[in-house]
């Protein structure tokens, strides 16, 4: 088990019940060997510090993620993820604003996640593939926007005919989302819905599920792929730190 030089600046990745890995062999930032230090009943993963600020670039949030994946898959599956870039002057400096503060929520946080894993699923789509769906389902509004094509029209008629076809698509993204939420939902502890990030995203969803479970969660996500044809693109992400389930 690695020591910090208490004078020296830390990386903090993320936190485990102690003793925590008693051989971790990974690298984290700056190539950096990570250690554990233990505060109580808390370890923390860290590696020292070779910047002040760390720019949030696509190697070092890869470099972070890995750390905290190699501690999860050697067993430490309870882990709370530090938010990437936290770097801090010194062991004291955890002690007094981290760990006696909300040493209570931290440990509760630990016990909530003994077990569990977290999983993603983002679902794309292609809008006007749904949209020429949708009306081929809905042939009074197709024939009210096949009058309009090569018509003059006035701004009410334009807006009218925008809304309508607005609220459709609506409509079609709602109903998928609401099927991956009702097939998918039963099988987790816990759900957070994430932003739609691109206009072509339809749901964004986390699940906390029980570890075990995956397989038929992984499962359930390709029976609904079928089940919509393959209109839809689905990444599914079935193995991530718990970030959306272990903050205060």
């Amino acid at each position: 088990m690695a020591t910090a030089n208490p004078n020296s600046a830390l990386y903090l990745y993320g936190i485990v019940a102690a003793p925590g890995p008693r051989h971790l062999n990974v690298v984290g930032l700056d190539k950096q060997p990570v250690g554990v230090h233990v505060l109580g009943s808390l370890a923390f993963l860290y590696s020292q510090a070779r910047q002040e600020r760390y720019l949030a670039s696509r190697a070092n949030l890869l470099a972070h993620e890995a750390v905290l994946e190699t501690v999860m898959n050697e067993g430490h599956r309870a882990l709370l993820p530090l938010q990437f870039g936290l770097v801090v002057s010194g062991w004291d400096q955890v002690e007094q604003d981290l760990v006696k503060p909300h040493l209570a929520d931290l440990l509760a946080l630990l016990q909530r996640l003994e077990g569990k894993r977290e999983v993603g699923v983002k679902v794309f789509w292609d809008p006007q593939q749904e949209l020429q769906l949708g009306l081929e389902e809905n042939p009074a509004l197709k024939a009210r926007r096949d009058a309009m094509i090569g018509t003059p029209l006035g701004l009410d008629a334009v807006v009218e005919i925008g809304q309508a076809l607005e609220q459709l698509l609506e409509q079609r993204r709602q109903h998928i989302a609401q099927t991956f939420t009702a097939t998918l939902g039963p099988l987790a502890g816990d759900r957070v819905e994430g932003e739609l990030l691109t206009e072509n995203m339809v749901y964004n969803s986390s699940f906390l599920i029980n570890w075990e479970d995956e397989p038929v969660f992984a499962q359930k996500v390709e029976e609904l792929d079928r089940a919509f044809q393959g209109r839809l693109r689905i990444r599914y992400n079935n193995f991530t730190a718990p970030y959306n389930f272990a903050k205060l």
